[in-house]
């Protein structure tokens, strides 16, 4: 999945024209729009005369293109990569064909927690670079709340009377934006978080074991309430044509009362409306506030080319992100969590709830990212889509995904 800030297309950046590439010049593609932008200015400052020229790009779009770019040698120095294995662009998928280069010896490698340095590695090697924590849930915009008279449910049962009654006074809910269709399985598994892993924790060990399927488990719960979701009105008309920066746009200016995402569209929202207060809670999938999970995981970290033609300075730049400068940087712009300690980062008060799930152990890895092969992810996403316009039901989408899984790596 996906967990970073993925916009439209788009690029440009400080110093984009500049220098070639010369010893002082580092290419980048990242999908960390909003983000990104500073880091790179504070990399330049602490390295005078060096010059970054990047691009940023949708999730969807960069997943399509950095491993045609890599098999044709074009591939920028240094490149957004996600933990684990679950789309084109993960750890795993990069690594097992030599496109990344070793990290193992760069001294925040052996620093990474367990959970993290994890789904960082391929084959007991570190190659991505991941600076920070992110969680699932949802976002409310506390102006466009209290203009409403409504507060945040806390239960299944609230949360279905919360959509009717936002519905009813002409504000959804929840923005959707499903065009991009990344977007598809965030509400999905901020429910599966749930009523999957709350009573069956052990839910990847027997996935993987044989003893437990997609279809024949609580995902089908997950599956409905998502549907209940949209029956009760939710979401605002046709999220099938609603783009993820739409969708940013209706939950920062108020036309929705928030929006069902990661933690790194707060900084997002935030950039459209930067007097608006947002805040992060846990979205409800039972009547029993105590069993709630939250997703929460490494998010999309760095991986330099294997043939970058400037090894040294993207080696520098990615030391720099996992820098306490860098990293806290990098994840206060996100509104996420570092994934080092003592970076001496204070967490911005949205995420009070994240952090407190975190603290207590009531949080589960990004579903994808402990999947076989990227195939399951993307029959998921375009599943999804599908049951959206009634092309689909969810029983066909979890067979087809149950089929991927079982094909292995």
């Amino acid at each position: 999945m996906t967990a970073a800030s993925m916009l439209a297309a788009c690029s440009g950046g400080t110093n984009a024209a500049g220098g070639g590439n010369s010893s002082k010049t580092l290419t980048l593609a990242s999908v960390d729009q909003g983000s990104i932008e500073d880091v790179v200015k504070a990399f330049e400052k602490a390295n005078p005369g060096v010059h970054v020229r990047y691009t940023t790009s949708g999730a969807d779009q960069y997943q399509q293109q950095i491993r045609t770019k890599l098999a044709s040698g074009t591939a920028p120095d240094v490149m957004s990569v996600w933990p684990g294995n679950g789309n084109p662009a993960a750890t795993y998928v990069l690594a097992k064909p030599g496109y990344l280069l070793d990290l193992s010896d760069r001294p925040w490698a052996a620093r990474l927690p367990a959970a993290v340095k994890t789904v960082s590695q391929y084959q007991n090697k570190t190659y991505n670079a991941v600076f920070g924590l992110n969680g699932i849930g949802a976002v409310y915009n506390q102006d466009a709340l209290d203009k409403a008279g409504l507060t945040p449910p806390g239960t299944w049962t609230q949360l279905l009377d919360f959509c009717r009654k936002a519905s009813a006074k002409g504000t959804p809910a929840f923005a959707l934006g499903i065009q991009d269709n990344w977007v598809t399985q965030i509400v999905l598994y901020a429910l599966v978080a749930t009523t999957v892993y709350g009573p069956a924790p052990d839910f990847d060990k027997k996935m993987q074991a044989g003893q437990a399927t997609f279809a024949d488990s609580a995902w089908t719960t997950a599956m409905a309430q998502y549907q209940q979701m949209q029956k009760a009105g939710c979401f605002q008309k046709n999220p099938l044509g609603t783009s993820y920066e739409a969708s940013q746009e209706l939950a920062a200016t108020g036309k929705t009362l928030g929006i069902v995402q990661g933690n790194w569209v707060i900084a997002l929202l935030k950039g459209k409306n930067p007097n608006g207060k947002f805040t992060l809670k846990a979205l409800p999938a039972t009547d029993t506030s105590s069993q709630f999970f939250m997703p929460a995981a490494a998010g999309a970290g760095y991986g330099v080319n294997a043939k970058a033609k400037n090894k040294d300075l993207a080696v520098k730049f990615i030391d720099f992100v996992m820098s306490p400068q860098g990293m806290n940087l990098f994840v206060k712009k996100q509104g996420g969590l570092p994934s080092l300690p003592d970076t001496g980062f204070t967490a911005d008060p949205s995420l009070t709830e994240l952090s407190k799930f975190i603290n207590d152990g009531r949080t589960v890895p990004f579903m994808d990212q402990l999947w076989p092969n990227p195939k399951v992810q993307q029959t998921m996403l375009s599943g999804l889509q599908e049951i959206f316009s009634s092309q689909s039901t969810p029983d066909k989408v979890l067979k087809a995904m149950d089929a991927d899984y079982k094909s292995g790596a």
